[in-house]
């Protein structure tokens, strides 16, 4: 699968305005101007609050006591008193000290007495009967900006907080109780550029997409027959094949509104918000319909709802349930698609399979050899290719690379060019991004003792002389000595001339031969096997166990499935943990057995046939020694005088 190279730019987001969804304009508060709330502020502003009310409000140092204030008016010290809402201030008599002065000449000198008001009904008369003068001062003003700075703003910054919080919940929704509001992306119609041009490597899923589009350009051609357009489209294939692309493809060869949503986006932490969600997505779908609405990773929430010991989970069900409620209450012949993508519709609820609700089934599979090659046009369309490039012979190394691969194996092609300061991409650039994303990344710079290298290069050797010498391996097209990835110390690689669907006995027999080869060639050179091949022999034995308990290919359990299936709560796709076996405690005595008597006696096999090439064996590791890499031509002529040996005998040997 493939897309469409773009340059991006930033778009400040948009909702669609008016009746068909054109003409968007800036969301947010501030129009245009995006303003991204943060603790950060809030933190910024209480410190700023607090500081200003210290330096505004802070306690005065003059107060004295209420009983000293009255000695001093009693003894005449006090011969004048403001009365405001906060304190009682006294004067003392001083000269030209008028009532009426706004600023009396004892305040200059610091002779003021300060204190807080108490209910005493006899201070007015004490102030008559010493001959104090006193006026009352309310100071409006300070009260109001007391009352704003230390009601309002506290509160109003709490707000904030609680608002900031609330839309984190609801999906950044401008409404804080908007949880039930759906968190779908909408593209408006026309914004989507995406064409079935853009997609290559999936013919036939295209094909039956094909349908889907036609009826939202010319729905009357089908309601005239009285036909009608399947409800619900399901994109199935493993990760990676592009199903969201054609996803977007059909919306844009539809130029129709593309509502754009995850699985997992309808499920919150609070009941009945799903459902919420999936009533209001399709509430907005129906009043922009004709549109397409897309729910990714289906899986996430049309798991099958059937639960076992461990229950089930009640929000997600009551999730599932509302879906299949809202794709039976739509009218076919409204424009409104469903199009979803998984890449496990095995674990689905069959109530969502049914017809009437995804009715169509598209596999989206990975693309054969053809395909690759479309793809890579495409991926290639904007790299800058001197003329050594063969993307024919690129899509014949890379098989089983999806779309994502290919993109992914382009653009490193490209930093590979750049790196080593050329303006154009070659085959060799190509050649060594592809074991790159095979094998990993190589480390010259790893340093490893003669020793170790040489039981690598011996190793190695064994693989790829045991696929020369085998029927029916894949051809070897490089033997390296330089470590890659993680932890391997040296890789054969080994490509297939074509895709293959069917393996036969004969075949895995002989893949296995090949990952045997390298313990062997070990034993046989140093008398001693390692640790390197601890991967190899994994490898090995899964092939061994497949072929007895799920290729039928025993001589006891012949054409004979010895199968196991989830336990419980944990289904059809649990772990091994999990699995419960459907067959005796015999006979999986006889399985352990019989994987053993047949890696004995590949590994047998291997071992006469290195040592009848021991020459070879050593000139080829010899060679691999001072090169660190063997290319497939020079392989192929270190070998071009050996002939693949028939060895029906040991080859067709059953387990």
């Amino acid at each position: 699968m493939a897309g469409q190279k773009k340059d991006w730019k930033f778009k400040p987001p948009t909702r669609p305005n008016g009746k068909n969804g054109k003409d968007p304009q800036p969301t947010g508060p501030f129009g245009g101007f995006q303003f991204k709330f943060s603790i950060g502020y809030i933190l910024t502003m209480l410190i700023a609050v607090s500081l200003f009310n210290y330096l505004i409000f802070r306690t005065d140092n003059t107060l004295v006591p209420y009983s000293t204030f009255k000695e001093k008016i009693s003894s005449g010290e006090i011969k004048r008193v403001e009365i405001d809402l906060n304190y009682y201030t006294g004067y003392p008599d001083k000269k030209n000290n008028e009532p009426s002065s706004p600023l009396p000449a004892a305040a200059k000198t610091g002779a003021v007495y300060k204190t807080v008001p108490i209910d005493d009904p006899g201070f007015t008369a004490l102030l008559d009967e010493t001959g104090v003068v006193y006026s009352a001062s309310p100071r409006e003003g300070s009260a109001v900006l007391s009352f704003l700075l230390n009601w309002v703003l506290p509160f109003g910054i709490m707000f904030l907080v609680w608002r900031s919080v609330m839309k984190r919940f609801s999906g950044g929704s401008s409404n804080v109780l908007a949880f039930g509001q759906n968190k779908a992306t909408i593209v408006a119609e026309g914004d989507i550029k995406t064409r079935f041009g853009d997609v290559a490597g999936v013919d036939e899923a295209k094909a039956e997409l094909v349908e889907v589009v036609d009826f939202l350009k010319n729905p009357g051609k089908y309601t005239d027959i009285g036909g009608k357009i399947p409800k619900g489209v399901l994109l199935v294939g493993p990760p990676g094949t592009g199903k969201t692309l054609l996803a977007r493809a059909v919306a844009g060869e539809a130029n129709v509104p593309f509502f754009k949503m995850s699985g997992a986006d309808f499920v919150e932490m609070f009941v009945g918000v799903g459902a919420a969600r999936v009533r209001d997505l399709f509430k907005q779908a129906r009043e922009k319909a004709p549109c397409i609405v897309f729910i990714d990773e289906l899986d996430a929430l049309g798991k099958s709802r059937v639960s076992g010991v461990m229950g089930g989970n009640d929000e997600r069900e009551q999730t599932l349930n509302q879906l299949l409620v809202e794709m039976d209450g739509f009218d076919a012949t409204s424009g409104l698609i469903i199009l979803a993508a998984t890449n496990r519709p095995d674990v689905l609820d069959p109530a969502l399979l049914r017809p009437g609700r995804f009715d169509r089934q598209v596999l989206v599979d990975r693309p054969d050899m053809t395909g690759r090659e479309a793809i890579l046009k495409i991926h290639a369309r904007n790299i800058k290719m001197d003329d050594t490039v063969d993307l024919a012979k690129i899509a014949r190394s890379t098989p089983g690379f999806v779309g994502a691969d290919l993109a992914n194996l382009v653009n490193e092609a490209a930093l590979l060019a750049v790196r080593a300061g050329r303006k154009k991409v070659n085959q060799d650039d190509f050649n060594a991004a592809i074991e790159k994303v095979i094998a990993g990344l190589e480390k010259k710079t790893k340093v490893i003792n003669p020793k170790e290298k040489q039981v690598v290069a011996y190793h190695e050797t064994g693989h790829a002389l045991t696929a020369a010498l085998t029927e029916g391996a894949d051809p070897v097209r490089k033997v390296s000595i330089i470590p890659r990835g993680f932890g391997a110390l040296g890789y054969t690689l080994q490509i297939p001339l074509e895709d293959r669907y069917v393996v036969s006995e004969e075949e895995l027999l002989s893949q296995i031969d090949v990952l045997l080869g390298g313990r062997a060639a070990e034993e046989i050179i140093f008398g001693s096997i390692s640790t390197g091949a601890a991967n190899d022999i994994t490898r090995a034995t899964d092939i061994a166990r497949k072929m007895i308990t799920e290729y039928g290919m025993s001589e006891r359990f012949r054409h004979v499935a010895l199968t196991k299936r989830g336990a419980g709560f944990a289904g059809q796709n649990a772990a091994d943990p999990f699995m419960t076996r459907e067959y005796s405690e015999d006979t999986q005595k006889y399985v352990d057995e019989e994987i053993a008597k047949t890696i004995a006696a590949r590994y047998d096999h291997v071992l006469t046939l290195l040592q009848n090439k021991r020459g070879l064996l050593d000139k080829i590791a010899a060679t691999l020694l001072e090169k660190e890499v063997i290319e497939e031509a020079e392989f192929v002529a270190l070998t071009k005088d050996e002939q693949k040996e028939q060895n029906p005998a040991d080859s067709m040997t059953t387990i």
